[in-house]
């Protein structure tokens, strides 16, 4: 039998990261060793505090049933304790934020509340192929293209593009792939052109903890009039690595939040309830703006092995910085940056193709700081074989 797949399915691209998992399978079942610097998924524990918390919660029948599509009200609660704390922004727990199955989900499905087919959705280029595949094309959107270029610090020109049709814009600062971060003032900008044209400003605030500098990155809920057309996602995932718990949240607009949480309640319901109760314990840590020990263990670690990298890509030539937030590190390669991660795969080093992240990804690669300081160490003497420059 054959099954005609929907004119949606057929518009979407082959997803690069998914066939750097197969790729990367078929490898280790050779026997081959594999470097992967691929993917975003930290290989730091989830603190132990949290796993305990987590333990004893799942053991209590009541946690152990469904939720609401909205999440349990004291998840909701600790979200709003927590964006007091942490960015001094006030919000109802009842009407202004909505739990997620990770925020991924969240991304996607607000576009299902508010796109119509035909609508234009501004997508940054590069950027995480969410917004434009799995939010813009599977709601009958057209995604428009922002480029985000390495000499405007990877911020996007907002007056370059006519926003004309446009329902909803995604921004995403600290930024993956580039590792950019945002000042106070492009954020206000950004919701005062989503303003002015009358759209959903759509933020991915997922490594907002992922800051080095003394400045931590900032929320757009913090902007002033931005609680009129913004939804802000923001995750446990990356700030404690709880990647594979799927426990995230929305923040926003009334009627943004409530838009999305009626997609919710016709496809899902809220995470488990006790990973919800690990989620309140974990963003209890927090006591003002800054992060927690646990958090900031992390960064010194993701920093190292950033610094580590550094040096060893200089060394054989290829000039780049550290990244400011993030544990990617975006490296300019020119060329075409598939034969550039074909050859480090030659070696068993998996690097993400900035072709993956868009059009202006092109000539980059992006490595995910995701393995211990002895396998970047590793990583970097076997550069020099896979004669990159």
């Amino acid at each position: 039998m054959s099954f005609e797949p929907a004119e949606r399915l057929r518009l979407l691209p082959p997803y690069l990261f998914a066939q750097l998992e197969n790729r990367v399978a078929e490898m280790k079942a050779k026997g081959e060793t594999v470097y992967d610097l691929s993917i975003g998924d930290p290989d730091l524990p989830t603190p132990p505090e949290i796993v305990e918390v987590m333990h004893s919660a799942s053991i209590l029948q009541d946690n152990q049933g469904y939720s609401s599509s909205r999440g349990e009200r004291y998840f909701r609660e600790a979200v709003a304790e927590w964006y007091q704390r942490r960015f001094g922004v006030s919000l109802d727990e009842s009407t202004e934020i909505c739990a997620l199955i990770g925020s991924k989900e969240g991304i996607a499905n607000v576009a299902r509340a508010f796109v119509n087919p035909g609508d234009k959705v501004i997508v940054p280029d590069p950027s995480y192929p969410v917004y434009a595949n799995g939010a813009a094309i599977l709601s009958g959107g057209e995604p428009l293209f922002l480029p985000l270029l390495e000499e405007n610090d990877f911020l996007p020109d907002l007056e370059s593009i006519d926003p004309s049709g446009a329902k909803l814009m995604y921004l995403n600062y600290p930024n993956n792939p580039t590792g950019a971060i945002a000042d106070f003032d492009f954020l206000k900008t950004a919701v005062d052109f989503a303003k002015g044209n009358d759209m959903i400003l759509c933020y991915d605030n997922a490594y907002s903890e992922l800051v080095f500098g003394p400045e931590g990155a900032r929320s757009i809920l913090e902007v002033p009039g931005a609680m009129e057309c913004c939804i802000e996602f923001n995750s446990c995932s990356k700030t404690f690595n709880m990647t594979g718990s799927r426990i995230g949240f929305a923040a926003g607009a009334e009627e943004i939040i409530s838009g999305l949480a009626k997609v919710k309640s016709q496809i899902d319901s809220g995470p488990v309830p006790y990973i919800q109760r690990a989620g309140v314990f974990a963003l209890s840590l927090y006591r003002d703006r800054s992060p927690p020990p646990t958090v900031r263990r992390n960064n010194e670690v993701y920093l190292r092995r950033m610094s580590l990298l550094v040096e060893g890509l200089n060394d054989i030539g290829i000039s780049c910085r550290p990244s400011p937030a993030t544990f990617y590190l975006w490296v300019r390669v020119g060329g075409s940056s598939i034969e550039f991660a074909n050859r480090l795969l030659e070696i068993g080093i998996v690097v993400t193709p900035g072709i993956g992240f868009g059009m202006h990804g092109e000539g980059y690669v992006r490595f995910a700081l995701t393995k211990d300081e002895e396998t970047i160490a590793q990583v970097t003497k076997k550069f020099k074989s896979a004669h990159l420059v």
